[in-house]
């Protein structure tokens, strides 16, 4: 980056001082000031329900107040959260689940087995790795108030895996009467069990999100590893501070009026980094993607996206939307380069640009240069960068792209409609995922080829699906390395999505912040401020 380039950028932090404070929510009666953290998160709060939301801000959201009945620890490995202790049958089709002391929802209620089980049913009719958990399941009941039994129908490898899911649509365990909410409508209610408790009388959407802590939490003993462990309250209140101006969040890191800047843009990081008292660490990798509505034409023909594949440029994407290389790779790895899973089988062949071919596959599809609906968002400024650079390489390839710019919280709430482009519909958007998300067959949201049960886009196929199922029953390593070179290549063959690669996304923060557990979203237990 340039001198006069870093100069113009400082010069843009110190004038937003000014108007910082301007910036801020007024002032409310608060807690000592070492005792209230304020963060700058990356999007506005606009969905509250974790099951209905597979945003990162909702999980975010969902992780304050609410638990799962198991919790992926920094390793990926599964760990007890609100079960104490359970049995598995000799033939591992048999589970019986036992829950933890001391837990109760805000509204003083006692949790019990009863909101487990609802919750778990309305979660595996959302989500990933939940539906294909019901797949295998025959039958979830309750045994008493904190027990309860799951009996498969064939063996699934990675039951407390799934159960301890922070990713896509969280396993969260609400109240009976929420959790009997049909799936697709919202809870508006925002009562958990979490150590933290939403405080919606200081709720303003699009400027300030407050959370108090739980006083009547109780952690687990063991020490936070990821989300596992204890999860130990050392503030009085999480403040969520809404700044979608990068200028405006450096500045207020810099000053101290806010102490945590969640997802600060890349172009400021080498200012944050020569900032006296300021932090900047490593905290996700995300894989970044240009998502197809496979509902209508021209994406649900095969050959259309991988049209789309040979003419958007990961490394165009990328240099574009997060900057210097260092924080940047290009990938061909649906299940994240670097991973366990992290197999390019059958990506080869898009890792080059290829206009002509795209174009003859176009037109084999029936495509006539009929417009195509790309939304996307500048409050993400990363993902307005990759969609306007996605969408002249798909221009150039024939493509009629009416880009659409909106806020973030319009583009979320847009995503999950079925509606045709030309009413309200969309056919393409940018996006990303956590690492953690995508580098598994059964948590990868996109890779979800199951029709009406897979994310928003509903890509189809049977045969993935059956190649998926041959992933989760695989025993063993050859095997399972096996079932999951043979299901990327279908992958790559059908496209559920374009992947852009991946990149690291640090966080900032002033340095009196100690405490902070890396994890598949920020959380906020165990966090002190000096």
């Amino acid at each position: 980056m340039t001198a006069p380039r870093l100069a113009r950028l400082a010069l843009m932090a110190a004038t937003a001082l000014a108007t910082t404070a301007a910036a801020l929510p007024a002032a409310q009666a608060q807690p000592a000031p070492n005792r209230v953290l304020r963060v700058a998160p990356h999007a506005d709060l606009r969905t509250l329900d974790p099951v209905v939301a597979s945003i990162q801000i909702t999980r975010m959201h969902g992780t304050m107040i609410y638990e799962t009945l198991f919790a992926w620890d920094s390793k990926l490995n599964a760990q007890p959260q609100m079960v104490d202790r359970f049995e598995t049958s000799a033939d591992n089709l048999t589970w019986t689940f036992h829950l933890r002391d001391g837990l109760r929802f805000h509204d003083g209620q006692p949790v019990t087995s009863r909101d487990a089980v609802a919750s778990l049913n309305r979660w595996m009719a959302r989500d990933t790795a939940g539906s294909k958990l019901r797949e295998y399941t025959a039958s979830l009941d309750v045994v008493d108030d904190r027990t309860f039994v799951l009996k498969l129908k064939r063996p699934h490898g990675s039951v407390p895996f799934s159960l301890g899911s922070a990713v896509g649509q969280i396993p969260a365990i609400m109240r009976e009467s929420d959790a009997r909410t049909d799936p697709t409508t919202p809870v508006t209610n925002t009562i958990g069990s979490g150590p933290f408790r939403f405080n919606r009388e200081a709720w303003r959407p699009g400027a300030l999100v407050v959370y108090d802590r739980n006083p009547d939490y109780v952690p687990r003993n063991e020490p936070a590893d990821g989300m596992a462990g204890g999860r130990v309250v050392k503030l009085d209140r999480v403040e969520l501070h809404i700044m979608p101006d990068p200028a405006t969040a450096a500045a207020a890191l810099q000053t101290g009026e806010i102490d945590v800047w969640e997802q600060p843009a890349q172009d400021l990081i080498p200012v944050l980094q020569r900032a006296r008292g300021i932090q900047v660490e490593q905290y996700l990798t995300n894989q970044a993607m240009l998502r197809p509505n496979h509902l209508y034409p021209p994406f649900n023909d095969p050959r259309a996206r991988l049209a789309m594949a040979y003419l958007v440029d990961q490394a165009d994407a990328l240099t574009a939307g997060v900057g210097d290389q260092q924080w940047w790779t290009a990938c061909g790895a649906y299940f994240v380069c670097g991973s366990p899973n992290g197999t390019d089988a059958g990506a080869q062949a898009y890792s080059q640009q290829n206009v002509e071919t795209a174009q003859r596959l176009l037109a084999e599809a029936g495509y006539r240069g009929e417009r195509i609906v790309m939304m996307t968002t500048n409050d993400i400024p990363s993902i307005g960068r990759m969609a306007e650079v996605s969408a002249a390489a798909l221009r150039a390839g024939g493509m009629n792209i009416d880009l659409q710019f909106q806020d973030w919280g319009t583009v979320t709430t847009r995503q999950p409609k079925k509606d045709p482009p030309e009413q309200g519909g969309w056919n393409l958007f940018v996006t990303f995922a956590s690492g953690a998300t995508m580098q598994s067959p059964i948590t990868n949201i996109g890779t979800n080829m199951g029709c009406d049960r897979a994310w928003v886009g509903w890509p189809c196929d049977e045969e993935a699906e059956r190649l998926r199922n041959a992933y989760v029953e695989a025993v063993g390593d050859e095997a399972r390395q096996k079932a999951l070179e043979a299901l990327h290549r279908r992958l790559t063959e059908m496209q559920p999505y374009r992947l852009l690669g991946q990149f690291s996304q640090p966080y900032a923060r002033r340095a009196n912040v100690t405490g902070l557990v890396p994890g598949s979203v920020m959380t906020f237990w165990n966090v002190e401020k000096n």
